[in-house]
């Protein structure tokens, strides 16, 4: 039996599982999930903004903030802490998306997402942007949904690619880019 936060976890990921998730439901949420596979999307992202002088250097920082997330999170943070999975925990919640091979905390697919999307929402216009903050909120969403993760592995998640983003963004503006703005 887990005591503390980790009890309280489990019970929400199980009342998601009990509640919330619905067949008809179940492929959508695993598309939303496999969209931040390996960061796959937010690399094609980057790629695609690349391919446009007027929006290449805000791919520059989002490629940067999703390279200098995924040192932080994958390269360091997953390998020290080494949070067990929840359905490891708790045998009765069922994950629904491939296997995860690292550790649950903090969420990979989260922090990647927000890294990117942040990226995205400072230097393009809100009609990019906020659906990028949407996508990436949904893909944190997805990862309780499908049980891979504890809702502190997807919140520090978002707050740690959400640091990460600004930081880049900073960085960029003060010493790379003295014109960097929204577009």
């Amino acid at each position: 039996m887990q005591s503390g936060l980790a009890e309280i976890e489990i019970g929400i990921l199980l009342w998601i599982q009990e509640h919330l998730r619905f067949s008809f439901l179940n492929p959508v949420v695993q598309f939303i999930t496999s969209l931040g596979d390996k960061g796959f999307f937010w690399i094609v992202v980057c790629i695609l903004l690349f391919m446009f002088k007027k929006t290449r250097k805000i791919g520059i920082v989002a490629a940067t903030a999703l390279a200098m997330n995924t040192l932080i999170v994958n390269v360091i943070l997953k390998t020290q802490i080494m949070r067990i999975r929840p359905f490891v925990l708790e045998e009765s919640l069922s994950l629904i998306t491939r296997l995860p091979k690292d550790s649950s905390f903090p969420s990979g697919h989260t922090s990647a997402s927000f890294a990117t999307a942040v990226i995205l929402y400072k230097g393009l216009p809100a009609y990019v942007g906020i659906p990028a903050l949407i996508l990436a909120f949904l893909i944190g969403l997805s990862r309780l949904y499908v049980g891979a993760h504890f809702p502190t592995d997807v919140l520090a998640g978002a707050l740690i690619g959400t640091f990460v983003a600004l930081a880049v963004w900073w960085y960029y503006k003060k010493y790379v880019y003295k014109d960097l703005t929204k577009l």
